[in-house]
């Protein structure tokens, strides 16, 4: 599926003009190849379409019955195999029997398609280049090919972009021009104008050119035919691997180091999340796919790192959605002798410069709402922005949790939504039903970059306590379209305490645990909830441990690279910012 030109002379490409052929001259369009040899630009590649009054050609084979058809007509274009190994009735025909080898090894070119439309594009409206430093090769996938009697134009398509070629029967040696109409396929990779030679035969046909690969679930498990047909998502991965690289540049620009942490752990520490679990036979345990990087990240600190950085896969074992993938990409960073305040600092700095990266400014539109970049973003309490919203003052209610969750189910207008309702009476403490109203009445409001300040203590087990504030913790998150982008903390290193909360984690944990067995046991029925929450959560006993060492006073960021691919590429899914995102296997 890649195609290569061999001896392309950049005459036969632009030489139309000069040739006076006015069958393909159409109204009072300009000559064919002037100025620019791209056929998506100038009116070379209009007068090409009009030459067939705007006709669109038959569509691609799309049943499975006239797949398998096309499919068998190509395979009997190339299998000419005598070592046997190919089908044996389609044995001995088209492309071997010719000489052409249908797979081959190699192909040296000189060019890409992009670099010979810069290299040439002051050339004259008819100027010929006949000169031997105009030979080029090429190669790139034929993704539209048309033919006219003795004339055949195809479009190229490489990494870079594409280019219009143009073939004269004349020009190619012996009978290539006929095996050129007729043994190559839309989408095939091949040879052309001076000689042509296959090197990657196409069993399978592409979408129709004019309704694209438009099934959703299919451009997501066949990415690769995805990028063939829609070219703006092979744009979108370019654009994602561009961001990881501003992503690196940034942060090693202030001294940061790479490192690298294990993906089985022994302990899923971290995060709250549930998590894969794998057996390891030579060990004969169980172990766990990560959901965090953060707790051997510390321990780098702990060995004497002062700036470290880890960008990795997460894995989680939970539900999918437009914003949740099972597994996803994050960078998590540490820096000795700072606090949180400086993380906000560097995840403005990150941000902002991944956007002019990718978009050359600092203002984007995201699904129809326009968002500004620009710097500082606005910091707010978690408390102010719950005031602000429902007019809740949860400093009013100290630790009286009775109190408070009767003004919030008077204030919030629930109505007939049990499960909401449940979930501001599950809610165990004053900080849990903070942060609950928190995530049900402002987060969807927060569209424009907004830092949400000092998290309750009982939803923060790994920061450190608010300096000024008692309950609250030295923690932030970052919310752009009401969605969280970052979260980041001043970094718990007392490790008497750090026990203390982790402990409480497993106690909350098992206690809900119970709740859900009880609940399942009274209804007799397994519910949802039952199987998202039935998981063990351990302590890391080394991680705590290490703490015991001593940790310089730090502080940490964790930022999902896959939601700020979405965000500076307009993306509305997050499996649109994977190659390859989990998807329930077909039966």
């Amino acid at each position: 599926m890649e195609v290569a030109l061999h001896p392309l002379r950049l005459k036969q490409l632009l030489h139309l003009a000069a040739s006076s052929k006015p069958h393909f001259l159409f109204g009072n369009i300009r000559p064919l190849f002037t100025v620019r040899c791209s056929s998506s630009s100038s009116a070379a590649g209009t007068a090409v379409v009009a030459g067939g009054r705007n006709r669109r050609p038959p569509s691609s084979a799309t049943s499975t019955s006239d797949r398998e058809a096309v499919r068998a007509i190509r395979i009997k274009k190339f299998l000419a195999d005598n070592m046997g190994n190919m089908v044996p009735i389609l044995a001995g025909t088209e492309l071997r029997s010719k000489g052409l080898d249908p797979y081959a090894y190699k192909w040296e070119r000189t060019h890409t398609a992009d670099q010979l439309q810069e290299i040439y594009r002051n050339l004259g409206n008819g100027e010929e280049l006949t000169t031997e430093s105009d030979h080029v090769s090429i190669a790139g996938r034929i993704v539209a090919r048309r033919a006219f009697g003795k004339l055949a134009f195809l479009t190229l398509r490489d990494d870079s972009g594409t280019i219009q070629l143009y073939c004269e029967k004349e020009k190619l040696l012996s009978d290539q021009f006929e095996n050129l109409k007729t043994l190559v396929d839309i989408g095939e990779l091949s040879v052309c104008l001076t000689s042509f030679s296959i090197l990657t035969k196409s069993l399978l046909p592409l979408p129709d050119k004019y309704h694209g690969l438009t099934d959703i679930d299919k451009r997501y498990r066949q990415r690769y035919v995805d990028m063939i047909a829609n070219p703006e998502v092979a744009d979108t991965f370019r654009k994602r691997a561009k961001i990881i690289s501003e992503i690196r540049k940034t942060v090693e620009s202030a001294g940061f180091v790479e490192v690298e942490t294990p993906v089985l752990q022994g302990a899923a520490g971290g995060a709250e999340a549930r998590p894969f679990i794998t057996y390891h036979n030579s060990l004969g345990q169980d172990l766990y796919l990560r959901i965090a990087t953060e707790l051997h990240l510390k321990r780098m600190l702990v060995g004497g790192f002062e700036k470290v950085y880890e960008i990795g896969r997460i894995f989680r074992n939970e539900g999918l959605s437009t914003r949740h993938n099972p597994e996803f990409t994050t960078i998590e960073m540490y820096e000795a002798y700072s606090d949180y305040e400086s993380m906000m600092n560097m995840t403005e700095e990150i941000i902002t410069r991944c956007a002019l990266a990718v978009n050359g400014k600092l203002t984007l539109d995201y699904q129809g709402v326009e968002i500004s970049l620009e710097r500082p973003w606005r910091r707010e309490t978690m408390h102010n922005l719950v005031k602000e919203s429902t007019g809740i003052d949860f400093t009013k209610f100290g630790d009286d949790l009775t109190a408070a969750k009767e003004v919030v189910l008077q204030t919030l207008d629930i109505g007939r939504d049990n499960q909401t309702k449940s979930s501001i009476e599950a809610c165990p403490s004053v900080g849990h039903l903070l942060n609950e109203v928190f995530e049900l009445a402002v987060e969807s409001q927060l569209l424009q970059p907004t830092f949400v300040l000092d998290y309750p203590l009982e939803v923060s087990p790994l920061a450190k306590p608010h300096r000024r504030h008692a309950g609250l913790t030295e923690r932030f998150e970052l919310f752009v379209c009401g969605r969280e982008m970052a979260n980041a903390f001043s970094e718990l290193t007392d490790p008497l305490d750090q026990r203390e909360r982790l402990e409480e984690q497993v106690r909350q944990h098992r206690k809900k645990i119970a709740a859900l067995v009880s609940e399942a046991s009274d209804t007799d029925n397994k519910n949802k909830d039952m199987d998202d929450g039935a998981y063990e959560v351990t302590l890391d006993e080394d991680f705590l441990t290490a703490l015991e060492y001593g940790m310089p006073p730090a502080s940490g960021l964790g930022l999902g690279i896959d939601r700020l691919v979405m965000l500076l590429t307009n993306s509305a899914s997050i499996r649109d910012v994977i190659a390859f995102p989990v998807l329930k296997t077909q039966q």
